[in-house]
């Protein structure tokens, strides 16, 4: 007798590390480029945790990358979740109140230092627009 086993496929989820970069009262965000996935909108620095590394490698990689600066990892603010379809991201906010080098756009349209307010304002990923009060409290 053949048993049908139903075989439940298991969501996706991506770890993602964001860096809170602060400087007089503003914070750091990137527009995203044309081309890429939610272009023009505004996000934290960041990206994907790869194999093998700690979220702070990660964060620290990311900001090389994006921004080319050595930056020192702070605390972890907040976690928090969204999905995109069936795929599920895990966000995971640090403090950046240090690094090295000066700021330059090396993958986003633009950088800007934006007021808590200014934020508000922004075009920013669903993501980041579900959890804005978590990161103005934060701020």
């Amino acid at each position: 007798m053949a048993v049908n086993k139903v075989v439940k496929k298991r969501n996706v989820w991506i770890p993602v590390v964001a860096g809170l970069i602060r400087r007089q009262g503003k914070v750091l965000v990137g527009q995203r480029p044309e081309g890429a996935s939610l272009a023009g909108t505004w996000e934290f620095p960041g990206g994907k945790i790869e194999l093998s590394e700690s979220p702070e490698e990660a964060l620290a990689r990311e900001l090389k990358e994006e921004l080319g600066v050595d930056a020192e990892i702070g605390p972890l603010k907040f976690v928090a979740t969204h999905t995109y379809g069936k795929t599920g991201i895990l966000f995971l906010f640090y403090d950046v109140k240090f690094w090295k080098g000066q700021i330059k756009t090396q993958q986003h349209l633009d950088l800007r230092w934006v007021t808590p307010k200014e934020l508000e304002k922004l075009e920013l990923p669903e993501a980041n627009s579900k959890f804005l009060k978590q990161i103005l409290e934060v701020l």
